[in-house]
């Protein structure tokens, strides 16, 4: 059997997707991999309502909370409040390529200042023994990739980071929207895998473009240590995570009925503390991908599960639906 290492497969962080409920989704398709949290500003952990920001469920581990900011004081004390919840991993957000976050003076914009990126993690080690990584691009704007990258990935080192994550793709800050930003600058997975050669010491994860569990077990096989799934595992989630567990030797992979039955005692706790339904099933649109009927289960689900008193009913009709146009 293969030696656990969460990173071997991760869901990225994804802002207004990856929240606690999304996780808990995830999990019940891989009990290995490696959860993101929803970048979270360390000025928002700082100022901000604590619990609402840092709560998860503890059946979500592994968990990784990632951080957003540019400053070592602010940075440390985010990561000194954070842990007592207890989180598997902290990672640095350098390559979130958003104009509110450039305004910041964080994301990818701090591809350019290697050196403060080097003061922030270690001023987060400092404050923790649980493992700091960074996620970043290979470049941005008119930056050269071949010469940025490893120079940036050093400087890391030498900061003590063992761990990177990078999405093979520049960000170009002047004249792309964030969407553009993951989809318009070409991927270079050749160059992370040359990195990974380079620094052997290192574990280096790839993000970007990676949509099948096939191309996963390839890059897998090219030498990296890590694989991260983003917009896949999102949109098509059974498909991309039910079965990754076998990257780690493990046969887990419940089917997608199974995986609606195992999130029933969940939705209906959060209905009982007065939560709303679509607030978990929104993030399960996708379970039935490609299957018959799962544009009946979308369909209910989208209209049904944002009225006022929806339960757990909703579900029994979305599935009556998907089964229906199945038969």
């Amino acid at each position: 059997m293969t030696e656990y290492q969460p990173y071997r497969l991760s869901v990225a962080p994804m802002m207004d997707w990856t929240d606690r409920h999304c996780r808990v989704f995830h999990r019940q398709m891989t009990r290995r991999a490696m959860l993101y949290t929803e970048m979270v500003t360390a000025p928002a952990i700082v100022h901000g309502p604590k619990p609402r920001l840092l709560d998860f469920s503890p059946q979500e581990h592994p968990v990784a909370l990632q951080l957003g900011g540019s400053d070592p004081v602010e940075l440390a004390s985010a990561v000194r409040i954070a842990a007592p919840w207890g989180y598997d991993e902290i990672n640095l957000n350098c390559g979130c390529p958003s104009d509110r976050v450039q305004s910041g003076c964080f994301g990818a914009v701090l591809m350019e200042r290697p050196t403060l990126v080097a003061d922030c993690v270690r001023a987060m080690q400092g404050e923790t023994d649980t493992p700091v990584t960074v996620k970043c691009r290979i470049g941005v704007d008119n930056q050269d990739p071949e010469a940025v990258l490893p120079a940036f990935i050093e400087t890391m080192a030498g900061a003590g980071v063992r761990h990177i994550i990078v999405h093979a793709r520049k960000a170009w800050l002047q004249g792309l929207s964030p969407k553009e930003n993951r989809e318009i600058p070409p991927l270079d997975h050749d160059l992370v895998v040359r990195m990974k050669r380079l620094f052997s010491e290192l574990t280096i994860c790839i993000n970007g473009g990676i949509t099948s569990l096939a191309q996963a077990k390839a890059l897998l096989d090219h030498g990296l240590d890590g694989v991260m799934l983003g917009r896949a595992a999102y949109h098509d989630p059974a498909n991309t995570l039910i079965g990754a567990d076998a990257l780690w030797g493990d046969d887990f992979a419940p089917d997608s009925l199974a995986v609606v039955d195992t999130m029933r005692p969940y939705i209906a706790a959060h209905l009982a503390r007065g939560g709303r339904l679509h607030q978990i099933t929104r993030h399960m649109l996708g379970l039935f991908q490609g299957r018959p009927g799962a544009r009946g289960w979308r369909r209910v689900l989208s209209v049904e599960a944002t009225r006022d008193g929806a339960g757990l009913e909703v579900i029994d009709r979305a599935l009556a639906e998907l089964q229906a146009r199945a038969a």
